[in-house]
């Protein structure tokens, strides 16, 4: 029997077999019904914007972490995530969820590859059971644990010491601002400190300072100073510069703080390679611990797929176990394509492909079943080769008894499923529905998007440009780049390609890119979403509206923002009202003094063409492009449109859009840019087989408008219509780091030892050559 025909009946275990869904209206989802089956991989897919993340991420994760949540005690609650009633009538047979999303693992200086895979923990409890001479517990081999990190960097190898030479002007006196840092200027809190002390003259020029008064100056003495606090006066102890420079500011960790604090912080201080540990970040009786000559420092540097040879060759008999165990945990980051990285690796250089696949290399050694696991587009940033070894993850989830949901547009993900949803059929308000749902043969002949272009396989662009010159790299040695000269043609269509690690985004991001500022770059940065951004204000298209009403109208431009003056009282501008009903979940609701338009009423009175600011911000952008006849609206409305967003309102709100979308409107804003050369960062990030073709489209455009355009690129479509191709290999990490073709997609098939011309070959249905 199918798992369709079961009809909700229990199986051999006793569960329910199916997840049952009815009416869900989150975001655009038209009141839709369906069953998915449990204990199967299951994909859904449909074109960006069609409403997969509203059904699998606002909708069925949602509820099962908000009933999850109601298990435990008000108190506890309180202290967990808030997770909203989603707009469902009901989600039956549910299990509880782990969610895999895209997110960038949240770490700081002290995170790395080792600590949250916790294949580091293993690592530190081998060496406290077999490294010689014995040091202690595993905590002695913690960078993290003051009984392991060095004692001068407390761990974290490096030290960032302050510039004096840039943080003062010794020719000024205090009160001429010899304290160059902004956060030290004249009449600010931490000046007063030292021009209220007394210990100085104020009007004296640093370079005249005695000894003794320089040495007070930059390291302070036993004093207070009385300064002016909440209307009173409060006694201060006087800290010297680089005392209070290095508590306020070289105590935090730079990712903790402000992107403004953080770019001044970078301009006063002088990083280095700790001189103690020389950058090992452990302590001098951790490093001398070694196992076959190596201390836990060195095998930490070593790249995974060189690091489990070296553990495997470990004979010891009292730590049997652990090696197992570290054995099969490095195994997890090799399948999944990380073999490249070594576990000193700090998780904030991860891509968010990488930190996705790191998140779900935590979860295979779970014993865990009967869970439901959510993958969000787990094929970011993957070669298809490294794609093959993802399906086999999701299966082995699988296979242990859980339920795998998966986002993907992905073809090769798409077709291992047990199961597969197809939302649609467009996007927006015209998407929302099931257009499809069951076994893969089936949607391969369906009439949707997804269907057809399964069908469909795209050839190799038969006419190639030609370069109007070249841009030449040479002898780049950055990271695993190994002395790559390469020369990328100008005025064409170029992807540069290869496996994960390989050394992509290090040739161009940071090789070409500093030898290109004028570029415009399009990366992979997550777009700032809240609750007040919308298209029209990110794209900049809101500061011309506002300026048209308000010319049109003679009153004021802030009248027509909903976080200035016009802005409703109620909702101040948000046109919806939150309500915190404690321990149970917040409601959002419209706001009735507005009715949802964010503005006051005087405001809407204002008109242009007959219409208020609110029905602008209604409009959708194709609508938009007809009623608006000012230049520079119609440029940003058009790149909206030119980038398959014609759907969208120009007053929605950014949170509500998926990645894919996010992709796309940070496109759309550059390009109504001018520029010469254009850098993309995998533009297919959350973009459906049909959207690619679209994005085609757009490079096709700006190419032949005279532009470079220059793509890191996985995704073979893509590959195929070039003009030019570099691809580098021929493993990532250390084994990669060169260049194995360039030129064009059509001589890139008959290339021997490139994953990518093998898996191309494969694409289009010619026999396989030997790698």
């Amino acid at each position: 029997m199918s798992p369709t025909q079961h009809n909700g009946h229990r199986d051999h275990a006793g569960y329910l077999d199916h997840i049952e869904i009815t009416g869900a209206r989150e975001n655009n989802l038209k009141n839709i019904s369906l069953r998915i089956p449990k204990r199967q991989l299951t994909v859904v897919t449909g074109v960006s914007g069609s409403g997969k993340s509203s059904l699998v991420f606002d909708t069925i994760a949602a509820e099962a972490q908000r009933q999850l949540n109601e298990t435990f005690t008000t108190f506890v609650r309180n202290r967990l995530p808030r997770h909203g009633r989603p707009e469902v009538d009901t989600v039956d047979n549910l299990s509880a969820a782990i969610v895999v999303d895209q997110k960038r693992i949240v770490g700081n200086s002290r995170s790395t590859v080792g600590t949250i895979t916790d294949t580091y923990a293993l690592l530190r409890l081998l060496f406290s059971r077999v490294g010689m001479p014995y040091v202690g517990s595993s905590n002695a081999f913690s960078f993290n644990d003051p009984a392991g990190m060095c004692p001068e960097c407390e761990g974290l190898g490096r030290k960032v010491t302050l510039d004096l030479a840039v943080f003062l002007d010794r020719t000024r006196s205090l009160n001429d601002g010899a304290l160059l840092h902004p956060n030290f200027a004249v009449g600010g809190w931490y000046w007063k400190l030292y021009a209220n002390s007394g210990l100085f003259d104020n009007d004296k020029a640093l370079i005249d300072y005695t000894e003794s008064e320089w040495q007070t100056l930059l390291y302070g003495t036993d004093a207070k100073v009385a300064l002016e606090w909440a209307g009173g006066e409060i006694d201060s102890r006087y800290e010297g510069l680089v005392e209070r420079f290095t508590r306020v500011y070289l105590k935090k960790d730079p990712g903790e703080m402000s992107d403004r604090n953080r770019a001044i912080l970078e301009r006063f201080v002088t990083p280095a390679t700790c001189p103690t540990c020389h950058g090992a970040r452990l302590n001098p009786a951790a490093l001398g611990c070694t196992i076959d000559g190596r201390n836990i420092a060195e095998l930490a540097d070593l790249e995974v797929v060189d690091l489990i040879g070296v553990i495997a060759a470990t004979s010891t008999v009292n730590a049997e176990p652990v090696v197992a165990s570290l054995l099969e945990r490095l195994g997890d980051l090799i399948d999944i394509g990380l073999g490249y990285l070594s576990l000193n690796r700090e998780t904030s250089t991860l891509s968010g492909g990488e930190a996705q696949r790191i998140k779900t290399v935590r979860h295979l050694g779970s014993s865990l079943t009967e869970m439901i696991y959510i993958f969000d587009e787990p094929s970011i940033g993957l070669h298809p080769r490294d794609v093959i070894r993802l399906t086999g993850l999701l299966r082995r989830l699988r296979d242990k008894g859980n339920t795998v949901l998966v986002v993907e547009h992905d073809r090769d993900v798409i077709e291992i499923a047990d199961h597969v949803v197809d939302i649609g059929p467009g996007a927006g308000a015209d998407g929302g529905e099931v257009v499809y749902s069951g076994e893969v043969s089936g949607l391969a002949g369906a009439p949707t998007p997804t269907g057809t272009h399964l069908r469909r396989r795209m050839p190799i662009k038969a006419v190639f440009r030609t370069p109007t010159h070249s841009m030449p790299i040479e002898h780049a040695t950055r990271h695993n780049l190994d002395d790559v000269g390469v020369d990328l043609p100008a005025g064409v269509f170029t992807v540069v390609t290869g496996v994960a690690g390989s050394g992509k985004s290090t040739l161009i991001n940071e090789v070409f890119l500093a030898a290109h500022p004028d570029a415009i770059v399009i990366d992979q940065a997550a777009v700032g979403v809240s609750l007040r951004s919308t298209p029209a204000t990110y794209t900049g298209m809101m500061d011309e509206i506002r300026k048209l009403f308000a010319k049109v109208n003679g009153v004021r431009p802030a009248l027509f923002s909903g976080n200035s003056a016009g802005a409703c009282p109620e909702c101040q501008g948000l046109g919806i009202i939150y309500t915190d009903l404690a321990f149970m979940d917040g409601l959002k609701s419209t706001c009735e003094r507005c009715a949802g338009s964010r503005f006051r009423p005087e405001v809407l009175e204002h008109r242009v063409r007959g219409r208020s600011i609110a029905d602008v911000l209604r409009m959708r952008a194709a609508e938009a492009a007809e009623f608006f006849v000012e230049k520079r609206i119609q440029q940003i409305v058009q790149a909206m449109i030119d980038v398959g967003l014609d759907y969208l309102t120009l007053g929605q709100p950014m949170s509500t859009l998926s990645g894919g979308e996010c992709q796309r409107i940070k496109l759309a804003t550059e390009l109504h840019k001018s520029g010469t050369v254009y850098v993309m960062d995998e533009p297919t990030t959350g973009l459906h087989m049909a959207d690619v073709a679209h994005l085609l489209g757009i490079i096709d455009r700006l190419v032949d408008r005279g532009n470079s355009v220059i793509v890191i690129e996985h995704d073979l479509d893509v590959v195929k219509n070039a003009d030019w191709v570099v691809d580098l290999g021929p493993e990532g990490g250390s084994a990669g780091g060169r260049v194995l073709f360039e030129g064009t997609p059509a001589d890139l098939l008959g290339t021997a030892g490139s994953h990518t011309a093998a898996f191309l070959r494969q694409d289009l249905g010619l026999p396989p050559m030997t790698i």
